[in-house]
């Protein structure tokens, strides 16, 4: 079977023929961030000579491995944790094997700013590739290197890969058979934050003409003195100065090893609350919240696709067994963390749905605070300051894993969006998707909205329509108590 090569602006590389697909893995992006390079931004790569093999996954960004996550088995998500090498700057391409003009759907991924790569099994874009979309999946720089703000190093560095990636695209993916003027960027958690804070950069003006925001927050982005408070511990931690320079002489190890240190610190100010609820120290640094600068009009030329999950919160509930061991006190100490007046804010959750148990209440509290209310919030100015259209959604398949409990639970929609349902590894007894069979025409149907937005704008609904992702004869939908 022949091997495709590909001219790009940097020098060739050759991939492989896989079923419907021609796939490049490795890509590089940007100049290697190593050294004093980890702490700037990102740089252009120097040509290579002759044909790049780009056949086999490359290095990820440093990073601890994430396998388990309770009783649930994670690394489908997350992939491999750290494969050392320097270019990890990089994008993984599935491409299909004949035509030219399709459009193109660079995927970012999530893991809480501090995990992941293009790597992971379960955003494998084959699928993609045959329904005749390119896929483009980007690595970036996490933890400390990616989104500790640091005094003397630009902000954002993992956001400013990303848009170094999207300069990538617009350069080279009409030699994959791209059309440069039908890209679509979007991301899961992390990475639908991520995708939010795009578009609200005005140096990402033109390198994206739709974005699909899954389970994401527009509201999710730490503010200065919050960012300063998680510098000060890494430093005080580390030992050294809080500057370029001191964190620059700290190896990747140490910076990895630092990263579970930081988790919990209380970043609640005189202001504003932790739009993460302790659950990571790291995330965009921003002056104005992505949401809030969409109501000035950023992104007015971008068509938007925005949607949560029914039961986010679960994730981070059941499969540790906290579910159904959840009591008023554990609900009314997350309602002091995100509110003035928690006594008030449970009492209006109970009421909107009396027989909800204590941990639904504390499940559905904190996926409005991690990803509901930044989503509706971020749609609704989209929608009110767009020439664009706004579509949104919500996934209500509930999981069958960890008995029954998991439900519609944060990540799990995302094997439906690439049509990877079927993986092994996604089922049995730790697996996400339970061990019954995942409904296939779900997947379908999904993965079809994503690839008809891409090349339409149009997933299939009206844009005042709030699109439910059911199977059978679920009628699961969130219990939300957001703010009017």
């Amino acid at each position: 079977m022949s091997e495709p090569i590909v001219t790009t602006t940097e020098g060739a590389v050759r991939g492989r023929a896989d079923g419907p697909a021609h796939v490049f893995r490795a890509i590089p992006y940007a100049a290697s961030p190593i050294g004093a390079a980890r702490f700037a931004a990102p740089a252009p790569h120097r040509p290579w000579p002759g044909v790049r093999d780009a056949t086999r996954p490359g290095a990820t960004a440093p990073q601890a491995r994430r396998d388990g996550f309770g009783a649930l088995d994670m690394s489908p998500y997350f992939g491999p944790g750290w494969i050392r090498g320097e270019d990890y700057l990089t994008v993984d391409v599935w491409a299909p094997r004949h035509g030219s003009d399709h459009p193109v759907m660079v995927f970012v991924h999530g893991g809480g700013f501090v995990s992941g790569a293009t790597r992971a099994p379960v955003s494998d874009g084959t699928a993609f590739a045959r329904d005749d979309v390119i896929l483009v999946s980007v690595g970036y720089r996490l933890g400390v290197t990616g989104f500790l703000d640091v005094p003397g190093a630009p902000a954002n560095r993992g956001l400013l890969d990303i848009m170094a990636a999207l300069g990538w695209v617009q350069r080279n993916i009409a030699a994959f058979g791209g059309d440069p003027d039908r890209v679509t960027l979007f991301g899961q958690s992390a990475g639908a934050t991520l995708v939010t804070g795009v578009l609200a950069a005005p140096a990402a003006a033109g390198l994206v003409h739709r974005a699909i925001v899954q389970s994401g927050n527009g509201l999710g982005a730490f503010t200065p003195e919050q960012g300063e408070r998680v510098t000060r511990a890494a430093a005080a931690a580390l030992g050294i100065e809080s500057t370029t320079a001191g964190f620059g002489a700290v190896p990747d190890e140490a910076l990895v090893d630092l990263v579970p240190g930081l988790t919990g610190l209380d970043l609640r100010t005189a202001t504003d609350t932790d739009p993460l609820v302790g659950l990571s120290p790291f995330g965009l640094v921003l002056e104005e919240q992505p949401a809030h600068t969409f109501a000035t009009g950023a992104a007015a030329e971008v068509a938007l696709m925005i949607g949560t999950n029914a039961e986010e919160g679960n994730l981070y509930l059941v499969p540790q067994g906290n579910l159904l061991t959840s009591t008023l006190d554990d609900v009314h100490a997350l309602a002091a963390r995100l509110h003035d007046d928690p006594r008030a804010w449970v009492d209006r959750y109970r009421s909107v749905r009396p027989e909800a148990t204590v941990g639904q209440v504390r499940s559905a509290m904190l996926g409005d605070a991690l990803f509901v209310e930044g989503s509706r919030r971020s749609a609704d100015a989209h929608r009110a300051h767009t020439r664009a259209s706004t579509h949104t959604y919500e996934f209500g398949w509930r999981s069958p894993a960890v008995g029954g409990l998991l439900g519609a639970a944060h990540t799990v929609e995302l094997p439906f969006v690439f049509d990877t349902v079927t993986l092994p590894e996604l089922g049995g007894p730790r697996g996400m998707l339970g061990p019954t069979a995942a409904p296939a025409e779900l997947a379908n149907r999904m993965h079809a909205a994503w690839t008809r937005f891409a090349r339409t704008g149009d997933p299939g609904w009206e844009p005042e329509q709030v699109y439910r992702f059911t199977a059978g004869d679920q009628q699961v939908q969130g219990l939300r108590a957001t703010t009017p």
